[in-house]
């Protein structure tokens, strides 16, 4: 299992809630690692389109020399995903917006076509999404476009969501995970290790 997370900030919110999914999957008997994106080296995408000219149900090569290519072997040899990040302005943060806009090469989408289409329909993996954000977890899903991201970076990363949680009234200072988001984070980690 692996978990990609879109944070700013190492070891805050969304990477506490991320460890306790983790907890759980490995107490399931999950392998278990993480990627913290503001840690790697990610190039913005050029729009070269490149890397989804050629047809076929393998995902195309970006041309770009950066960590992009390490991510993506690590998360496809998973069978399992956590996809993470704060809300930012509505949305997910600009540094995981930079790496879901570089998955563009898991859509076939030569020039003379209008618009995309996914390489490879089947999803074989399942992936929990978390999101957390100032205002109450309750309104991510209808206020914010975080889980519209996470669902599509799930989808182009083939997996299917089985799972989210959403933690609201992050911003104050000094205030940890409930005990209550912590305990939903390990039971999602034992459902995504079958557990």
């Amino acid at each position: 299992m692996v978990a990609i997370i879109g944070s700013y900030r190492p070891g805050g919110t969304v990477e506490t809630a991320v460890d306790a999914i983790l907890e759980g999957a490995a107490a399931g008997g999950a392998t278990v690692s993480k990627i913290l994106l503001v840690r790697r080296h990610l190039e913005f995408c050029t729009n070269c389109r490149q890397c989804t000219q050629h047809q076929g149900p393998d995902r195309g090569v970006c041309l770009q020399e950066d960590d992009l290519e390490a991510i993506l072997a690590e998360a496809e040899a998973a069978d399992a995903l956590v996809l993470a990040s704060p809300v930012n302005d509505y949305n997910v943060t600009a540094l995981f917006r930079r790496f879901m806009e570089r998955l563009v090469g898991y859509a076939y989408w030569p020039w003379d076509r209008p618009g995309p289409a996914f390489r490879d329909q089947d999803r074989p993996r399942r992936a929990v999404l978390v999101a957390s954000a100032a205002m109450p977890g309750l309104f991510i899903p209808f206020a914010t476009g975080a889980p519209r991201a996470l669902k599509l970076t799930a989808r182009l990363l083939g997996a299917r969501p089985v799972g989210s949680l959403w933690i609201g009234l992050a911003g104050a200072p000094g205030k940890g995970l409930s005990k209550a988001a912590l305990g939903r984070g390990r039971r999602l980690g034992a459902r995504l290790a079958g557990a």
